[in-house]
């Protein structure tokens, strides 16, 4: 509810047209009508919330209920994260100010890290994790490559935040990428060989 109680706070001091997008410099290059903005919490944190609530009800293994209350948590962390970006594109806004997007990559890098301690508790489902069809194949290689995943995760973070905190936008942007490739392209291919290895 916290970007709506903002949104709703400051609403009689935004101008009819705001800024709606920024290039990766922070330079605006869209302007929108400022009721586009109600779009932005619903999008962001009230979307995540019922995809989590939706989910376990429609996981026809019901595995992702066998995580109990470390699915609340993540349901919350996310939640959390999609407010405070929310939150954030708001404020930037209405103060027609976007100085610095590293906070973004900041945050995305805290996102990933935090992630990457949930991967070894996640079952193996359809909806949540590193869902190859190898890993949802097998068990063992489902929990190997969430093993491997959490650690690459958990670095990848770290490694999203010091770049953000010492690098421009730009080469602060560039390694978000090149991160959120390998993080996300290894465990896959790990995946693979580990399920080819085993099925010997």
């Amino acid at each position: 509810m916290l970007p709506f109680i903002y949104l709703a706070y400051i609403w009689n001091q935004l101008p009819e047209k705001v800024p709606m997008h920024w290039n990766i410099k922070g330079e605006i290059d869209r302007y929108g009508d400022k009721i586009e903005l109600l779009i932005i919490p619903f999008m962001l944190p009230v979307l995540t919330y019922l995809i989590f609530l939706v989910v376990p009800k429609i996981d026809p293994k019901n595995k992702i209920k066998q995580m109990g209350k470390k699915y609340d948590s993540l349901k919350w962390i996310l939640t959390a994260f999609m407010s405070v970006l929310a939150l954030f594109i708001i404020y930037s806004a209405k103060n027609s100010s976007f100085s610095n997007p590293n906070f973004v990559f900041i945050l995305v890098g805290l996102l990933f890290s935090t992630l990457g301690n949930y991967f070894k508790t996640i079952k193996a489902n359809y909806f949540i994790g590193i869902r190859t069809p190898w890993a949802l194949e097998n068990e063992t290689v489902w929990k190997d490559t969430h093993k491997l995943g959490g650690v690459l995760w958990f670095w990848g973070g770290i490694g999203i935040v010091i770049s953000g905190i010492i690098f421009s936008s730009k080469i602060s942007f560039v390694i978000l990428m090149s991160i959120t490739a390998i993080i996300s392209i290894i465990p896959i291919v790990y995946s693979y060989f580990r399920f080819k290895k085993i099925t010997k």
